[in-house]
């Protein structure tokens, strides 16, 4: 029970954020571009910021020799849950934009914001080593989720376009702090700081962030729609607990266990709304996905580390 109190706490500071974006958006109180200018400030600053300083301390020749394991891990269950659910969803759906849609949710998981708040927030000492195991999924995105399936039909990526996706703040951070903390560098006490504090802005502006997106939809079409409810279902519990099915025949480091876990029990991210809606597409029916995902993942998140941790 402590360990459900603790991550209900948790979560509950951090869907507090996502109810004042949402509340401050819905009441007028922020002007239009809010959600443009908190996302710049995210992947542009804080990001980074969190990953800069997480490799930093944390990237040494000693946890190099471990890393293997966790991208083994990463890309075997992408080798799995990737073809499954394609096959599934090409059965289920005929509509090409829904299917895709579906098919990048339940293939990718709000592992990014929502993920790194949760784990920063409820297991800080195996942050460093879910950024690791994230790196194969942030490839997949790259190079297949976002131009196969969220701007499929709105002119195709080539191969340089999809490389150029990686020469971003978040991934030049990494590199950054990778080359610091193998050398053992030393910084100056007021830009340790900065890189700190600014880290520590990342989860509440996400969150923050999330409340003013799913603001903007329509609640009504949302929570009459099943096909969002089931989807939400297998995204929040059916995956999650089909690996800790798994993993009780499969010998794992605790660490590799958690990271794993904590990228399959996330809700539905936000790329599928972002990414369309560039494009002029309809976002109502990813939005709802984000909506009901992340409201329900506020007691799917407690209640399966309570049961599995």
């Amino acid at each position: 029970m402590s360990i459900f109190l603790s991550t209900l706490n948790q979560t509950t500071f951090l869907f507090t954020f996502i109810a004042i974006g949402y509340l401050l958006s819905k009441t007028k109180q922020l002007p239009e571009n809010s959600a443009t200018v908190l996302s710049k400030l995210e992947n542009n600053v804080f990001i980074p910021a969190l990953v800069l300083g997480t490799f930093i301390e944390n990237f040494t020749v000693e946890k190099i020799s471990s890393m293997w394991k966790l991208l083994l891990v990463s890309c075997i269950i992408m080798i799995i849950v990737v073809p499954v659910v394609i096959l599934i969803l090409k059965c289920l759906l005929k509509d090409k934009y829904i299917r895709n849609i579906y098919t990048y949710g339940l293939s990718f998981s709000n592992f990014g914001f929502m993920g790194n708040a949760v784990v920063s927030a409820l297991f800080p000492e195996i942050f460093f080593e879910y950024l690791i195991f994230t790196l194969p999924l942030w490839t997949l995105i790259y190079m297949w989720g976002v131009p196969s399936l969220l701007i499929a039909d709105s002119g195709q990526q080539t191969l340089s376009q999809k490389l150029k996706n990686f020469a971003n703040p978040m991934f030049i951070a990494m590199l950054i702090g990778m080359t610091i903390g193998l050398v053992k560098l030393t910084l100056p006490g007021w830009l340790t700081s900065v890189i700190d504090v600014s880290g520590s802005c990342m989860s509440p502006v996400a969150m923050l962030l999330t409340g003013i997106t799913v603001s903007r939809i329509n609640l009504k079409r949302t929570f009459t729609d099943m096909g969002i409810y089931a989807v939400t279902i297998v995204r929040l519990i059916i995956l999650p607990l089909a690996f800790v099915g798994i993993a009780n025949f499969i010998p794992m480091d605790r660490t590799v266990y958690l990271c794993a876990l904590c990228s399959l029990a996330m809700p539905l991210g936000l790329n599928t709304i972002v990414i369309p809606s560039a494009y002029g597409k309809d976002t109502s029916i990813p939005a709802g996905m984000a909506v009901v995902s992340h409201l329900f993942s506020c007691i799917t998140i407690p209640l399966l580390f309570m049961i599995v941790v």
